[in-house]
């Protein structure tokens, strides 16, 4: 008798292994993917405190730029001028 033809069909008798067939490769790839990608999310959150430096000098310098701007003569003067005539709307 024949060990591979036991009486039984191919599917029956044999496992995809005995058929040189991996089992759930593509699951195995795609979880294997997707930790990788979330590893590498988390990896990279947040600043660190050179990034939070460069951040808060940033929005100081810009800070600074605007109030220079906005305390200026002509942007004052119409700042004004805006809010006066929001405030005289008669009703």
């Amino acid at each position: 008798m024949d060990p591979r033809n036991d009486g039984f069909t191919c599917t029956e008798s044999r496992t995809p292994r005995e058929f040189g067939i991996r089992e759930m490769p593509r699951r195995q790839q795609m979880f294997g993917r997707w930790w990788a990608r979330v590893r590498a999310a988390g990896a990279d959150r947040g600043m660190s405190t050179a990034e939070y430096a460069v951040g808060t000098l940033a929005a100081c310098a810009f800070a600074a730029v605007l109030y220079k701007l906005v305390t200026s003569g002509p942007v004052a003067a119409a700042l004004r001028s805006v809010l006066q005539r929001a405030l005289d709307v008669p009703f």
